[in-house]
C-alpha cells in the first residue's frame, strides 16, 4: 500500500477518533447538566425563598411560573455544571497540549469555579441588595411598586453574573502569563486602562450614587492588582524554570 494512501487513512482515523471524543464529551456534559437541572427543579420550593429573600413578587400569567422556575433551574445548573464541562473540554484538547500546558490548564479549573462562585456570592449578597434597595426606595416615593418575578430574577442576574466573570480576572492574568501572552510589565503599563474598564463596569451595575460605586469599584481594582501580583509570581517561576532547564 502506498505511503501517501496510508497517511491519508491515518488522518481519517484520527479525525474519527477526535469526533468520537468530542461526542462523548458533549454527551457527558449534557447528562450532567440535565441531572443538575432535575435536582434543582425538584427542590425549587426550597430554592425560591433563598433567591427572593421574602420580597413580594407577582406573576402576570400562569406560564410565567413555569418560565421562572425553569429559568432559575437552568441558570443554577449551568453554574454547577461549569467545572465538569471545563474538565471535559480539557480532556478533549489534552492530546494537543504539551505536558506543561496540560498541567497548567487542569490546575486552573477548580480555581476558576471557586472565583466564579465567589463573584456571584459578592454580587448576590452585597451588590444586588444595595442596588435593589436603592431603586425601590426611589420608586416608592411616588409609585406603588409591583415587581414581577421575571424582572426581579433578570435584575439579580444582571448584578451578579458579571461579577462572577470579573472575579476571574486574576486567574486569567495568571494563565496568560503562564503561557507567555502577557508579562507583569505590560500589565503595569496597562493599569490605567484596567482601572477605566473597572470604573465603567462599576457604573453600569450600580446606582448613580458615589457610595454604591465605591463599594463595587474598590474590590474590582483590588482584583486587578491581585492579578498583577500573581502574574509577577508566575513570571518569576517561569523564568526560574527556564534557567534551570538551560543549566541542565
Amino acid at each position: 500500500m502506498p505511503e501517501t494512501q496510508l497517511s491519508k487513512q491515518e488522518q481519517e482515523q484520527t479525525l474519527i477518533e477526535h469526533i468520537t471524543d468530542l461526542r462523548k464529551a458533549i454527551i457527558r456534559s449534557v447528562v450532567f447538566f440535565a441531572a443538575c437541572f432535575i435536582i434543582i427543579l425538584v427542590s425549587i420550593n426550597k430554592v425560591i425563598p433563598i433567591l427572593t429573600a421574602e420580597n413580594d413578587l407577582v406573576m402576570l400569567g400562569p406560564l410565567d411560573v413555569v418560565r421562572f422556575y425553569t429559568g432559575i433551574a437552568g441558570s443554577l445548573s449551568l453554574g454547577f455544571s461549569a467545572p465538569f464541562i471545563g474538565y471535559q473540554m480539557w480532556k478533549f484538547v489534552r492530546p494537543a497540549l504539551s505536558n506543561q500546558e496540560s498541567k497548567t490548564a487542569i490546575s486552573f479549573i477548580p480555581s476558576i469555579f471557586i472565583s466564579f462562585v465567589a463573584g456571584i456570592a459578592f454580587g448576590f449578597f452585597v451588590i444586588f441588595p444595595t442596588v435593589y434597595g436603592f431603586l425601590m426606595n426611589i420608586g416608592t416615593n411616588n409609585f406603588d411598586m409591583m415587581i414581577t418575578a421575571k424582572e426581579y430574577f433578570s435584575f439579580m442576574l444582571m448584578t451578579s453574573i458579571p461579577l462572577g466573570f470579573l472575579f476571574e480576572v486574576p486567574l486569567v492574568l495568571m494563565f496568560l502569563t503562564a503561557i507567555g501572552v502577557i508579562t507583569p510589565k505590560k500589565l503595569g503599563e496597562a493599569r490605567k486602562y484596567g482601572y477605566i474598564f473597572m470604573a465603567i463596569v462599576s457604573a453600569l451595575i450600580t446606582p448613580p450614587d458615589i457610595i454604591s460605586q465605591v463599594i463595587v469599584l474598590g474590590p474590582l481594582i483590588g482584583l486587578y492588582e491581585l492579578g498583577v501580583v500573581l502574574s509577577k509570581v508566575i513570571y518569576k517561576r517561569k523564568l526560574r524554570a527556564e534557567n534551570n532547564k538551560k543549566a541542565s
